[in-house]
């Protein structure tokens, strides 16, 4: 028996044994010849299950030779198919919400009927506090773009495989399409917004396309191999997301207004941060980033209760984009 039998069986067994728990814990007290004919296997079959429940699940099961049939000598056994605790519910409970960055891609439906089954799965018998679940929570998540699913699989695709995808791309500053001809190296996704790190053959580098701006794709019979000493993680800053650079890392230092000390004083905004309460009350945080557009646009939205402190080519960037702002009023 090949490995995919041996799994597909040991599948079935597992239901099953759910099926067969269910029964006797009707109170109905089933027989075997009952379970043959529920579960249209052989007689052997159903014994081997029930000694299986006996020493390995420790099922309390014993037959009544009166009513003729299995019960359990403790009413709150129960066969745990999943075992989790009420905090392991609550975060079951808020996945769903949590899917909105998956939205718009083929990974959420998937992942939805993922958690459908797992909570399928739950023992009847449970019983939960659920005061913390239905409406009192709520998610504010960021208006996502829409992302053709044949241009989400193709790219996953043609990763896996390691063949060249050709497509038309509109850039976030251009109203029309240029074709380009890729190696895609690695996928990633900053709250929602998938990219794709893919080698250009045209301009002979890495660079940063995102899906949503993607069109026409095809993969093509080329396959390649990925360059030697390629990271993903030197186009991107996990805490500050995605630009097309690879540019080192530099030092930021920055100096936060005491009316939002605490706000910034208790997050974690960088995994290289360093967080100082000065006596004024004022903050300084620092940390090493690359992705200075990410990293403006984030500094912008804290108005005049931040200053830049360090590196200088940020400050020149702020004061630049201060500027066009100006013009605008």
């Amino acid at each position: 028996m090949n490995n995919f039998s041996k799994s597909r069986e040991e599948k079935v067994k597992q239901l099953r044994l759910i099926e067969i728990d269910k029964m006797i814990r009707s109170g109905n007290y089933p027989n075997v010849p009952a379970m043959q004919k529920e579960f249209e296997v052989s007689r052997a079959t159903i014994m081997r299950d029930l000694e299986f429940l006996r020493d390995r699940y420790n099922a309390p099961l014993e037959y009544d030779y009166d009513k003729r049939g299995y019960y359990y000598t403790d009413e709150t056994f129960f066969v745990q198919s999943v075992m989790l605790s009420e905090s392991e519910l609550f975060s079951l409970s808020v996945i769903q919400p949590l899917l909105t960055q998956y939205k718009n891609t083929p990974l959420e439906t998937s992942m939805k009927n993922v958690f459908s089954k797992i909570t399928e799965m739950l023992p009847n018998d449970v019983s939960v506090n659920t005061s913390f679940l239905g409406n009192d929570i709520s998610f504010i998540g960021d208006p996502l773009p829409q992302i053709d699913e044949e241009i989400f699989t193709k790219v996953f695709s043609s990763m896996r495989t390691k063949h060249t995808i050709n497509f038309l791309y509109r850039s976030i500053k251009r109203t029309d399409y240029s074709e380009h001809t890729c190696d895609a190296y690695h996928v990633l996704c900053q709250k929602g917004n998938w990219y794709m790190l893919a080698f250009d053959h045209k301009y002979q580098e890495v660079r940063t396309f995102s899906l949503a701006r993607i069109k026409d794709i095809s993969i093509e019979k080329t396959s390649f191999k990925i360059q030697a000493g390629f990271k993903p993680e030197n186009y991107f800053d996990p805490s500050f997301g995605v630009w097309n650079t690879d540019d080192k890392p530099v030092k930021v230092e920055l100096l936060f207004n005491r009316e939002i000390g605490t706000y910034i004083a208790e997050r974690t905004w960088h995994e290289t941060q360093q967080i100082k309460e000065n006596e004024d009350g004022t903050i300084y945080l620092s940390f090493e980033s690359n992705q200075f557009t990410e990293l403006l646009n984030w500094i912008l939205h804290f108005g005049k209760s931040v200053k830049v402190l360090n590196p200088p080519q940020l400050i020149e960037k702020l004061k630049a984009e201060l500027a066009e702002i100006s013009k605008k009023y």
